[in-house]
């Protein structure tokens, strides 16, 4: 098992593979008891087979730099290939400041390459390495040192069969076409604002019902507080105050140390100090607030006058065009979009890009009157009508 535990090693190991075509990556972290996600091993393996060209990096090792690798992030001739990246690069980003790039996501290239929803990694193992995956290890604490072989060879394996899924889906992308739909699904996650949660813009996370604009003025400053309080310190949301206990007291809007008391959901921590103090003076800058500065209430797209009969065609014609295509429904268009069409709205983005080639063009032309949908034995077929 080989473990880079100093600066040099990882240099050499970086040098090594910056003369690769690609590496593949993976992280292993710690977060329940974090705001920020604490970073305990990053395994990395080189094109090959086995072990024998993989590694793994304990950046909890003492005097160990990470700027090697970060270097091997930055260069434009290695592709860095992930599986579900978000939590990585989010890590990468924050601990780091960069964004892997070229970038490959596995679970985004499956997702277009006919491997269903979201589909695990576990899935692509069994499915394109035929290899089994043995994930005992999954709930592993991986700030403890020393690690078991057992935890280590569980930690390799995620980027071992890496290599495998990816020549496999980059092959298949490549033949069908399709690595501008990748790459516009990619550039999500290589946007740095992808990974940047403003204390001004969380309440737009909270889920509300059709609440008033003055509630929404009370859950935006209850937002802004308990995310910039989290920050700060480096905890957890929930240990500030979870989603319901900031509904609760939008809804009771209390402003006294008393009043705060009386909250059935407020954990006691929150009842005093500088939880308590900054409660008090987010629903007091909320009830000052200027109605004309209030937010939307996110519920407003509740009140979308969806014609029923079209939404449900839409949805056989989504069905359609992802059997057709081998496209995972939900990467095409979720519910919520083809309820929007729906609706009358077009500023939605299965419409545009390759959603729109796909799905799009079809899906405004059924609500224009100039496509029919008619089933074929286990088929849908798309009808041309006459004009």
């Amino acid at each position: 098992m080989k473990i880079i535990t100093t600066t040099d090693a990882l240099a050499a190991l970086c040098d090594e593979a910056a003369n690769e075509p690609y590496v593949t990556l993976d992280t292993e972290f710690l977060r329940e008891r974090t705001y920020y996600a604490k970073l305990c091993l990053v395994q990395m393996a080189l094109p090959g087979k086995g072990n024998d060209r993989a590694w793994i990096i304990d950046p909890l090792a003492e005097g160990l730099s990470l700027e090697p690798l970060y270097a091997l992030m930055r260069n434009p001739a290695v592709v860095k290939v992930f599986h579900a990246a978000r939590q990585d690069l989010e890590i990468f980003f924050v601990d780091g400041g960069v964004i892997p790039l070229p970038l490959f996501d596995t679970q985004i290239a499956a997702m277009v390459c006919g491997f269903g929803e979201q589909v695990g990694y576990e899935t692509l193992v069994k499915k394109i390495a035929r290899a089994p995956l043995d994930k005992t290890s999954r709930f592993t604490d991986w700030s403890q040192r020393p690690l078991s072989d057992a935890q280590l060879k569980y930690a390799l394996a995620d980027v071992t069969h890496l290599r495998q899924i990816y020549d496999h889906l980059s092959a298949d992308i490549a033949k069908s076409g399709r690595a501008a739909w990748v790459a516009e699904e990619v550039e999500t996650l290589t946007t740095p604002d992808t990974y940047i949660t403003r204390p001004d813009d969380a309440w737009q996370k909270i889920r509300t019902r059709g609440q008033s604009g003055r509630f929404m003025a009370l859950v935006r400053e209850l937002a802004r507080f308990r995310e910039d309080h989290a920050q700060s310190r480096n905890i957890p949301r929930s240990r500030v105050y979870k989603d319901d206990a900031l509904l609760e007291l939008a809804s009771t809007k209390p402003e006294s140390i008393e009043a705060l008391g009386r909250s059935r959901l407020l954990l006691r921590e929150a009842r005093r100090g500088d939880i308590a103090e900054g409660i008090l003076a987010a629903v007091k800058t909320a009830l000052a607030a200027d109605p004309a500065t209030w937010p939307r209430p996110s519920g407003d797209d509740e009140q979308l006058q969806v014609n029923p009969a079209l939404a449900d065609l839409l949805r056989v014609l989504l069905k359609a065009k992802a059997d057709q295509s081998g496209v995972a429904q939900r990467l095409i268009a979720p519910t919520s979009e083809l309820d929007a069409i729906a609706a009358g709205k077009r500023d939605v983005a299965c419409l545009k890009g390759w959603r729109g080639e796909l799905f799009g063009r079809d899906a405004l032309r059924l609500c224009g009157g100039e496509l029919a949908l008619a089933a074929r034995g286990q088929q849908v077929q798309v009808i041309e009508l006459a004009r």
